[in-house]
């Protein structure tokens, strides 16, 4: 049986098949990107920290934008030629669509890699850093780790005496690091202690799982971790057993009772099975000894740091002292203290206070210069607003002010300007810096951005490059554009398909294909018009 309407359009709707379910499929799609157009509203509404402005460069974001409008308007040319029967114009126009998708990839990949080597941390106070991690050097050499890369500097670094692992929850790939780095440093990994104890039912608790001396390795702990698997499954089934015993036991005692009323009468005896060799011995953390101490490396998201015992995630526990291991940054690209206001008012303190007395402030020359600068540059600010828009009558204040990023946001912009001699926004900067940004190479860097510069652990409340951990923004941004570029990379794969394999489908019957183009089309079309929503809020707004 044919199925009707697959190429022929229905009389009463002028539709055929595929159209119809491509309009019900891209209103599935307005509610998705809907309900995360308004998620981004409200978050924005109530965020309880400055909400990011005008921070990604408008310039790639501004180019995708005109290659994807386009590729929208090559694509329709396609669909053109096929109803025309001109397939060498169809090849050329969808050639054109998806390089176009392509570009428009590789332009948001270029993007993503800026953010992921994009450093970012907020301090005790608020105060925020924003700029590129420098690496680790010794004798002007940089400093190469065990895999031959450079080392940066935000590493917690601890010198460390013991580990011990938890034998369940251990994370390979970190125990290998961990084993590679003690190789690098000429330290060695042993077992600390004899690992014995019962692993038969009714057996003498001097069974010897692994000697003290062991070196360090997986399979050491996958050997103690199966023993204890095997022990806490034996247990768990006796335990049950004797709730089970315990329970008929109570119900015969207790008859008319139920659930929660005997609850109080069932208790097994462990301390009972113990003593009548039944329990084994259950090897739930091993320890090890570092010898001689040395010093371990870890990022900062993978170890809670304590002065004398850290702990990784994975329960990893690190017998040993805490080194200073503060963040230094190669080139700072901002600062901003607007979060920092923001608290101080909460606190009814004076926000310019605040900052002229945070941490950054007081402790680098760099930071107190360039807030003296920006103060400056805010009081001649406030004045021209004055003369251009005056006061008003009612309450007596300015009708126009400077914005809160105006007032306590330096960024890279406002170094080059600093450095130029010349009032804020009238800098030398090239286009190019739109898209990886500041061009450290071309300018006196020493002079321009702050090198080298430090910043205490203790003084660090949270730091991340510019990925969906830093904020909420990012966290909607990588996820709306990430979709985004999801249903970019599938709809060019549905064109590409025409385009290369899409010969036969002309040479039997050019409407068909026609029609699946237009199909193709139609979804095109609206990924255009999402990412006409997603650059005015995320790149102008």
């Amino acid at each position: 049986m044919e199925i009707p309407y697959i190429v022929t359009p229905r009389k009463d709707t002028g539709l055929f098949n595929s159209k119809i379910a491509i309009w019900l499929f891209l209103a599935s799609e307005v509610m998705l990107f809907g309900g995360f157009f308004s998620a981004y509203v409200f978050l924005r509404l109530g965020a309880d920290y400055p909400w990011p402005e005008r921070t990604l460069p408008v310039l790639p974001g501004l180019i995708n934008t005109f290659v994807l409008i386009g590729s929208s308007v090559t694509v329709v040319f396609a669909w053109a030629s096929l109803k025309m029967r001109k397939w060498r114009h169809f090849q050329i126009y969808m050639g054109i669509t998806i390089t176009c998708a392509l570009l428009f990839m590789v332009l948001k990949a270029v993007e993503y890699n800026v953010k992921f080597h994009h450093q970012a941390v907020r301090l005790t106070d608020y105060t925020v850093v924003e700029g590129h991690l420098g690496y680790e050097k010794e004798n002007g050499e940089y400093v190469l780790d065990h895999h031959g890369r450079k080392i940066e500097e935000n590493m917690i670094q601890i010198e460390a005496s013991g580990l011990t692992f938890s034998t369940v929850r251990h994370h390979k790939p970190w125990v290998e690091e961990l084993i590679t780095q003690a190789e690098h440093r000429k330290s060695e990994i042993k077992l600390a202690a004899d690992v014995k104890g019962r692993t038969e039912e009714g057996g003498r608790d001097d069974v010897v799982i692994a000697k003290a001396g062991e070196p360090l390795s997986l399979a050491l702990l996958a050997k103690i971790r199966e023993a204890h698997l095997d022990a806490r499954a034996h247990n768990g089934a006796l335990r049950t057993a004797g709730l089970r015993s315990e329970w008929k036991k109570a119900k015969t005692e207790n008859p008319g009772k139920r659930g929660w009323e005997l609850a109080s009468a069932v208790n097994v005896d462990v301390k009972a099975l113990d003593e009548a060799k039944k329990l084994l011995t259950e090897f739930s953390t091993v320890s090890f000894k570092v010898d001689p101490p040395a010093r371990f490396d870890f990022k900062p998201r993978d170890v809670r740091e304590g002065a004398t015992q850290s702990r990784l995630r994975d329960d990893t526990v690190i017998d040993g002292k805490l080194l200073p291991s503060p963040m230094v940054f190669h080139y700072v690209d901002a600062i901003d203290f607007r979060h920092l206001a923001m608290k101080a008012v909460e606190k009814g303190q004076d926000p310019i206070d605040a900052v002229e007395n945070s941490w950054l402030v007081q402790n680098h020359a760099f930071a107190r210069e360039a807030w003296e600068w920006n103060k400056a540059q805010v009081a001649k600010l406030e004045a021209a607003l004055l003369k251009d828009y005056g006061v008003d009558q009612e309450t007596g204040k300015p009708k126009r002010e400077p914005t809160a990023k105006e007032r306590y946001r330096i960024d890279w912009k406002d170094f080059v300007a600093k450095s130029d001699g010349v009032d804020r926004g009238k800098g030398a900067i090239a286009v190019k810096e739109e898209f990886m940004g500041p061009d450290y190479k071309g300018r006196e860097a020493k002079e321009t951005f702050p090198e080298h510069f430090s910043l205490p652990r203790e003084q660090v409340r949270f730091a991340s490059k510019f990925t969906p951990a830093w904020n909420t923004y990012y966290a909607i941004y990588f996820a709306i554009t990430g979709l985004h570029g999801l249903h970019v990379i599938g709809g060019a794969l549905v064109l590409a398909y025409y385009l290369f394999f899409g010969r036969k489908m002309y040479d039997s019957n050019p409407e068909w294909l026609a029609n699946r183009v237009e199909v193709g089309g139609l979804f095109w079309h609206f990924v255009d018009l999402v990412w006409i929503f997603v650059f005015p809020i995320f790149y102008l707004m």
